[in-house]
């Protein structure tokens, strides 16, 4: 929005209802009054259509495809205008996306229960003692980290056959014996809540405004993402070229992810590390470069694999495929390397207050942390590593080649 339409924008000039299932029934008072007050009402066809005989100002459908930065909103600022919006607008709902264009002074927001709330007063369930995910739009792969035993899950889809694909999903990672529950048209007429196992789901017709719960049980085989770093090598798909689960571990800890961060994972291999960093937390993101297009397509794989979708692939070589790439917050660069253009370009790209990580297995890679470390200082460490083998009848200890790591925190 322009800034002097910002000015002369009147206060609470945006009005932003939360309407369920049974439309006027669920409505209060005052959201009545501001509906029958706007001067346009915005809104899905089925809100406006449930608002129908309130509505006295001009009624405005979402534009298809739907129009994230709001801009017919915007273009209104200062005039009594009404959204509508499914349940509570602020839980991945149309009111946050405002919220990122209209300052909170200037809305006035009405929530109603979320499909969330709803679904869970309807099973009984504690919300603090659930997972919940927004599967609506979204990739189904999301699914995948929230996938523990004993777990208890409410998600939000995007259509009738969402639960049958979820279904589909849970019984090849051998969790076919969780109880799924799809609750429909919650709040409304014809609100409906039916059962099945994932791996016996026969459940048809289902309504596209559904929440499906899941009450997880698997078998020992069952696919599991840890919730610590360092997972098992088995988890990704690699040729070889894989940070070990153990030296990825503490290389994990070097890097220290913290929230809303962006990392560059520098030859990436199998994408074990950018994966990793984005299991950490919801908001963390990350762009995996690697220059082997059969690695790049298997970084892919290896990300919807392990739930995290979002994964960014570039696929070419540094130093020149870092060019007009976001600037991160922090970068790894593995192990095999040894050109003194990735390392320098690195450094120079990431943001004051960054960190930076490298471990080296080379000789040659080895001598160019050295040089670093002498002119920049960091810290410095030799990771060995030896495992139990078999020596005859016996076992014995046998080394692993040594990483050289060096990590340092950009002034």
């Amino acid at each position: 929005m322009p800034a002097d339409a910002m000015r002369r924008a009147k206060p609470k000039w945006l009005t932003v209802i939360g309407i369920g299932e049974d439309g006027l029934a669920g409505l209060g008072d005052e959201a009545k009054r501001l509906i029958a007050e706007a001067e346009f009402v915005f809104g899905g066809k089925r809100h406006l259509a449930l608002v129908a005989s309130l509505t006295k100002g001009e009624p405005r459908p979402w534009p298809v495809p739907f129009d994230a930065g709001m801009a017919d909103v915007l273009a209104l600022a200062g005039r009594q205008v009404c959204v509508l919006a499914s349940g509570d607008p602020f839980f991945h709902g149309v009111g946050a996306t405002l919220a990122r264009k209209v300052k909170p002074e200037q809305m006035h927001v009405i929530p109603a229960p979320s499909a969330i709330s709803l679904a869970a007063a309807r099973l009984g369930w504690a919300l603090q003692n659930i997972e919940t995910v927004s599967l609506h739009g979204r990739p189904l792969d999301l699914i995948r980290p929230l996938l523990q035993p004993k777990t208890r899950i409410l998600a939000l889809t995007s259509d009738g056959d969402a639960p049958a694909a979820i279904a589909r999903l849970l019984t090849e990672l051998d969790f076919g014996t969780s109880r799924l529950t799809v609750l429909e048209a919650l709040g409304g007429p014809n609100e409906k809540q039916r059962s099945a196992r994932a791996d016996a789901f026969d459940l048809r017709d289902i309504n596209p405004l559904n929440v499906l719960a899941l009450e997880l049980e698997s078998i020992p085989e069952a696919r599991i993402l840890p919730l610590t770093v360092g997972r098992a090598d088995h988890l990704f798909e690699h040729d070889g070229q894989i940070t070990k689960h153990d030296i990825r571990a503490i290389t994990l800890s070097a890097l220290a992810p913290r929230r809303g961060e962006l990392l560059w994972d520098i030859g990436a291999g199998s994408g074990s590390v950018g994966i990793e960093w984005m299991l950490a937390h919801p908001s963390m993101r990350a762009i995996a470069i690697e220059a082997n297009s059969d690695r790049a397509a298997r970084i892919a794989r290896n990300a919807a694999h392990c739930g995290v979708p979002g994964l960014v692939v570039v696929e070419g070589s540094a130093p020149k495929a870092l060019a007009g790439l976001a600037t991160p917050d922090a970068i790894f660069i593995g192990g095999g390397g040894s050109d003194a253009g990735v390392l320098n370009a690195a450094i120079k790209a990431l943001r004051a207050g960054g960190r930076l990580v490298a471990n080296a297995v080379t000789l040659e890679m080895e001598t160019l942390l050295l040089a670093q470390h002498t002119k920049r200082g960091g810290d410095l460490t030799r990771i060995a590593i030896a495992r139990a083998s078999p020596v005859g009848s016996m076992q014995a200890l046998r080394p692993a080649m040594p990483v050289t790591q060096w990590s340092w925190v950009k002034p």
